[in-house]
């Protein structure tokens, strides 16, 4: 985690140095950003937060939105939905933004979705999958894909590419990121192969192993662990300790292991917005970019975070105006080219685009790191 925890250091110092020395008001275009910059998830956020702000610091440098500037509004959540709550009344209320990028996780998310909508704040999730996100209403858009998506591009990957035929699940009851990853994974692996097992945790758990004994038992070709990236590694190292050695999926929640995690994590897979050595310019130039300012690698919550600001940037130029209803009606109405790929948007304002499957994998150097595996269209 020392690694971690550093680049929270540098990244809070490095926003708020940022956002600290914004213009006077009505000469600047406000985004808000609400999302862990400290907390169990951090990793996430800080890589957001860096995303955002290198993608405002590249518009503001070719001029910015017609000439005004972009001044980043951010705000602490912890990974926490009464804090994102807090977050959100601060922006809103005291700095006066109405266009919002966050938060992070579904749950954090899910607390301000009802706020802007009701009060016309346009906000976009980068990285919130519960389907339910954007049911609050229109004003509510996400740069991922969600998770029935990714459930649906595990079990798939798993049944085609790695031929598996049995599959077991270990998941947190308790978090609705985890239940909806698993639901459609079940579904989909489940009309051309079986489900041997299906093991479940509550939040905060340590010790797996009985469930894990019970997967050992039932011999699957594959196990399916849809978390975030601290779990995950210490199931990983339970899994791998009671001698299952069988390929290990999951979903975008495991950004971050490289950093966190050890061997265990070999002959592991995961799906994602986007893949850090794909050899398209857009991303070849956010990650030659994004490397150069904060000295590592981007995850897929730094490239969201960014092309959030990239479409409010473009909504903001086909609008021909900052109001957000105008920003809205653009938006829900745009197509373009991203880091994360090609984006339209659906009737219910997610994002229609391609997933990528990662292979952890370790260097000549003993290092960690993911390398493309293959794509899955939608």
């Amino acid at each position: 985690m020392k690694k971690v925890l550093g680049a929270v250091a540098l990244a809070v110092a490095g926003l708020f140095a940022f956002t600290g020395c914004g213009e006077k008001a009505g000469e600047t275009v406000k985004i808000g950003a609400i999302g862990p910059l400290s907390g169990a998830v951090a990793v996430y956020g800080v890589d957001c937060l860096n995303g955002i702000n290198l993608a405002a610091e590249e518009i503001n440098a070719a001029g910015g939105i017609n000439g005004k500037k972009i001044e980043i509004v951010s705000e602490d959540d912890e990974g926490n939905p009464e804090k994102s709550v807090n977050a959100y009344k601060k922006i809103v209320t005291q700095k006066k933004t109405k266009l919002i990028v966050g938060s992070l996780t579904s749950g954090c998310t899910m607390a301000i979705t009802s706020l802007a909508q009701a009060q016309k704040v346009l906000m976009i999730a980068p990285a919130a999958t519960a389907p339910a996100i954007t049911e609050a209403g229109d004003f509510v858009f996400r740069a991922c894909f969600i998770d029935p998506f990714q459930g649906t591009v595990g079990a798939k990957f798993a049944l085609e590419t790695l031929g598996a035929k049995k599959a077991a699940v270990l998941y947190d009851v308790g978090n609705d990121y985890s239940v909806g990853l698993t639901e459609n994974f079940v579904k989909t692996f489940s009309a051309s192969g079986t489900v041997v097992a299906k093991e479940s945790y509550s939040t905060g758990d340590k010790d797996f192993n009985a469930q894990l004994t019970k997967i050992k038992n039932s011999k699957p070709d594959v196990v399916y662990l849809p978390d975030y990236y601290g779990t995950v590694a210490l199931i990983a190292k339970q899994l791998r300790a009671q001698g299952i050695d069988t390929p290990i999926v999951g979903a975008d929640g495991w950004d971050g292991l490289t950093d966190n995690a050890g061997d265990e994590v070999l002959n592991g897979f995961y799906s994602n917005h986007y893949a850090a050595d794909a050899t398209t310019g857009a991303v070849k130039t956010f990650v030659e970019n994004y490397k150069a300012k904060y000295n590592h690698t981007p995850t897929a919550f730094a490239a969201l975070g960014y092309d959030a600001v990239y479409m409010i940037k473009d909504a903001i130029l086909a609008a021909g105006s900052t109001d957000s209803v105008a920003v809205r009606d653009a938006l829900a109405s745009s197509e373009g080219d991203y880091v994360t790929g090609h984006i339209t948007f659906d009737e219910k304002r997610n994002p229609v685009k391609s997933a990528v499957m990662l292979e952890l994998v370790k260097g000549a150097d003993g290092k960690l790191s993911t390398v493309y595996k293959t794509t899955v269209q939608p």
